[in-house]
């Protein structure tokens, strides 16, 4: 992003980005409880005065990868759920999530023997470089998705998995990647465009307008015809 300040509190909206992605989790009756798991060098947290909801709580628990700080977050939580309770993970840095979105995984996967994740088919043309940055060939986009998240699983197959990919040294980008490393084929639901995830500046100036056009349609407008 190429801002001193990490990007998961960068303002959207006047509130940290943050806050924003939580929003959704926090006003779903389908959610139990959520875990913000931080690095425990994290001092942005507390100076952005995060608004949230009573069922989530704070673990400063992070790793130095996505796979550390989502086992190190699973392993704060043991001794509150059990092996079957459904675990989702989500990017801090996806505000675009939509209860639309979150009841389409929940719905989905409710009776799934394995679990899955939000993820959209490529619509665009991909090609492969070379080491001069000239393109080498064309990939075949066919039956490729792009991952999104929430990804849900269940809590017992995810610390396993999990444990697995740190154990095996595994530089597993995701969850539902080191699902895979087990046997298991996660289940594809069909995501949105607006669940991206912020990466560049212009992605947050494109979610900013997405949810200001949200607030938009929301708002009553009610006129004096006298």
């Amino acid at each position: 992003m190429g801002a001193q300040t990490p990007k998961q509190y960068l303002p959207l909206l006047g509130r940290p980005m943050i806050e924003q992605t939580l929003r959704v989790f926090a006003s779903s009756g389908r959610i139990s409880s959520i875990a913000v798991v931080l690095h425990a060098d994290d001092t942005a947290w507390d100076a952005a005065n995060i608004k949230m909801s009573s069922n989530a709580q704070v673990y400063r628990c992070g790793g130095e990868t996505r796979t550390q700080t989502v086992l190190n977050g699973l392993l704060a939580l043991h001794d509150a759920v059990q092996d079957d309770d459904w675990m989702l993970v989500h990017d801090a840095a996806r505000p675009g999530l939509t209860d639309h979105l979150l009841n389409r995984l929940l719905d989905t996967l409710q009776n799934d023997a394995v679990g899955g994740l939000l993820a959209i088919p490529l619509a665009d043309t991909l090609k492969r470089a070379d080491s001069e940055q000239r393109v080498a060939h064309t990939e075949r986009r066919e039956h490729l998705w792009q991952a999104q998240t929430p990804q849900m699983f269940r809590y017992g197959l995810l610390l396993e998995a999990l444990q697995g990919s740190v154990n095996n040294s595994s530089a597993a980008t995701d969850e539902a990647q080191s699902i895979e490393a087990l046997g298991h084929q996660p289940k594809l639901v069909v995501g949105e465009l607006r669940n991206l995830k912020v990466t560049y500046p212009q992605d947050l100036a494109l979610i900013e307008a997405i949810l200001q056009m949200d607030i938009n349609k929301s708002t009553s407008v009610i006129k004096d015809s006298n």
